[in-house]
């Protein structure tokens, strides 16, 4: 019998893609980790290099995965929501801002009430590793949407915390074209406010949390209009 976590029967690359994410959804790996070796990979799943390098090259397809040369396969998402690829493909960058706007001014509120000592704890690892990633564009929009992820798991409403996992992908997206348009990105007064933002949320001021983080995302709006 094939233990857990391996492809049985044929080898087919859309198996072992389906193998992959659901490690990825179970949380094996974080968002924004990096993903072993094909060799590891493959000897995982039972499967050749070949077929691993095909199951990531159809979930980077589907926004779970990104291939950066010379530096690996990386998590850029937790799950795919293949029923919001017609409306999402469509969106532009104002309208996905407006959703995440929705999305995270809400999840900032109800994590300045919610948040455990893990949560906090989260938060603050993630706020660190988006203050070490500055230089980069994709390594620090991969930081920033973790630190935002931290946020809405705090708030402890998996609806929204689904939303924005299906949501990741476009979302990811949009802030690195954003990002390219304007040239320019980590600079203090941004991480600055989202210090601000983790630091409401640590207080237990839901108003400043979710003020905050709609501020930040207006600012966002208003330098594409």
């Amino acid at each position: 019998m094939a233990a857990e976590g391996t492809v049985r029967r044929a080898s087919m690359a859309d198996q072992a893609a389906d193998v992959l994410l659901g490690r990825i959804r179970g949380q094996e790996w974080a968002l924004g980790a990096k993903l072993p070796g094909e060799t590891t990979l493959a000897a995982q799943l039972g499967v050749g290099r070949s077929t691993v390098r095909e199951a990531i090259r159809q979930l980077a397809g589907r926004g779970v995965l990104s291939a950066r040369q010379g530096a690996g396969v990386f998590v850029t998402a937790l799950d795919v929501r293949d029923d919001w690829d017609a409306v999402l493909a469509r969106a532009d960058m104002v309208s996905v801002i407006e959703a995440r706007t929705a999305i995270e001014s809400e999840a900032a509120a109800l994590a300045a009430q919610r948040r455990s000592p893990g949560d906090l704890r989260a938060i603050r690892r993630a706020l660190r590793t988006r203050e070490q990633r500055r230089s980069a564009l994709e390594e620090h929009v991969d930081a920033d949407l973790a630190f935002h992820r931290a946020i809405v798991v705090a708030s402890a409403n998996p609806i929204l915390t689904e939303l924005f996992d299906g949501f990741t992908p476009r979302l990811r997206q949009t802030m690195i074209a954003m990002l390219r348009i304007r040239s320019t990105f980590g600079g203090d007064a941004d991480h600055e406010a989202h210090v601000r933002l983790a630091d409401a949320i640590r207080a237990g001021d839901a108003a400043a949390a979710a003020a905050l983080s709609r501020a930040h995302l207006a600012s966002l709006k208003d330098g594409l209009q």
